[in-house]
């Protein structure tokens, strides 16, 4: 599992001291902001790409017995990507599961394999390494600590930067986990300049050891608007500011919800989406007439939300990648986020950034989108182009490099 020495060299370090809170993002160059799981691979017309003979790997599908966020979101659309790519050659993999999955994905070439008795935490740290006999690539954040032979896609290191986010439990455990796994993966990965520079902060790995493989877009192109129930419901109401995630602190959705009643005035409502996650402590919601709050919703409901929807609000204080902002930019809607970290470095220009202190400054993106529609298209335009940077295919072709399948 040797990864090419381009790989591990060619992701430029967000900042040198390693900060990338907000209003202190280093300026990445626009040579560097490309997908780097694209540079990763180099310049795919200056050689011709081959699949190697040797393709031995082991997914690790504990992703397909967990609710899909933007964790198992990114596992899910690297694998589908990376099953393309291997159908393609003929080559095919493995991807080994726990017993509990009840329905999964019809991958052409790769062999999904239920196994073991356990679940969870338990059945990855103790069963999967016992069946798997090749190396294991890990997409969610965890992994069997005792196997050397693994890839690990750590995304954020939240819980050492907004550690009252997260219940006691989950802080206990993840605290002990991350650090052991990068101690002992042969590879780690993230999906952000951001990411990596703070994964290098608080945990025992430099940055050049780690790779960054952003998440994509491509998913939101399956998704269909007409299918929604809302498209009934909210078709002829006012225009609104739409929030999107749990509740966990370090989201900040407290910062739009207390303007609810200025945005009212000016004609505005908020919707928000997501449902709060055991993971999280509670937050309590803000009441008003014009919020509405719709808990979990589809897919094709976000379709329906993100081109419906004035802009996507995005105040949150802390992000591996920031999912959410490439998705709205996909599908035409403009975008207002945090300027810190990830989410500066994924929006570029093509969104307006304020600080997640200054609430001020949000109202003011707010009712500047609303009061010019030659705005929202621009920003729209510069969303559609900046997405391209950001591929599910790019992505998982990088990873099966870094496995030894692409050369």
């Amino acid at each position: 599992m040797t990864a090419p020495r381009e790989i591990m060299e060619s992701f430029p370090l967000q900042g040198e001291d390693g900060r990338d809170g907000c209003g202190e993002t280093t300026v990445v160059s626009p040579g560097q902001r490309t997908a780097d799981a694209s540079t990763a691979r180099g310049t795919q017309t200056d050689r011709p790409a081959r699949f190697v003979q040797d393709c031995a790997f082991v997914i690790n599908g504990r992703f397909l017995s967990q609710p899909v966020t933007g964790v198992q979101r990114y596992a899910r659309e690297i694998t589908a990507a990376m099953d393309d790519w291997l159908g393609q050659s003929n080559r095919r993999a493995r991807l080994l599961a726990p017993r509990n999955v009840r329905k999964a994905p019809d991958y052409r070439s790769i062999d999904i394999a239920r196994a073991g008795s356990l679940k969870g935490h338990l059945w990855e740290q103790v069963e999967l390494p016992l069946q798997a006999d090749q190396p294991i690539l890990n997409l969610c954040n965890t992994g069997p600590v005792l196997s050397a032979a693994k890839i690990v896609c750590i995304h954020d290191v939240n819980v050492f930067q907004e550690p009252d986010s997260y219940s006691r439990a989950f802080r206990l455990l993840y605290k002990a986990l991350l650090p052991a796994l990068a101690r002992t993966a042969a590879h780690v990965t993230t999906v952000s300049h951001a990411s990596r520079a703070q994964i290098a902060r608080f945990l025992p790995i430099e940055p050049k050891r780690i790779a960054v493989m952003p998440n994509g877009h491509e998913h939101v192109f399956r998704w269909e608007q007409r299918l929604s129930p809302l498209a009934k419901t909210m078709q002829d109401g006012r225009a609104f500011v739409f929030l999107l995630g749990s509740r966990a602190r370090h989201k900040n959705v407290g910062l739009v919800l207390q303007q609810a009643e200025a945005l009212d005035a000016s004609g505005l409502d908020i919707v928000v989406a997501g449902a709060g996650a055991s993971i999280f402590p509670d937050v309590r919601e803000v009441r008003r007439p014009n919020i509405r709050w719709l808990g979990r919703v589809s897919d094709n409901d976000l379709a329906f939300l993100y081109s419906r929807a004035l802009c996507l609000a995005f105040p949150s204080r802390s992000e591996g990648f920031g999912l959410p902002l490439v998705e709205a930019m996909a599908l035409g809607c403009p975008v207002v986020s945090s300027d810190c970290g990830s989410m500066a470095e994924v929006c570029g220009d093509a969104a307006l950034l304020a600080s997640p202190d200054d609430p001020a400054a949000w109202r003011r993106h707010f009712l500047s989108l609303a009061q010019s529609a030659s705005l929202r298209t621009e920003l729209a335009a510069r969303g559609l182009e900046r997405v391209k940077r950001f591929s599910w295919s790019e992505s998982s072709r990088a990873y099966l490099e870094l496995n030894g399948c692409w050369a």
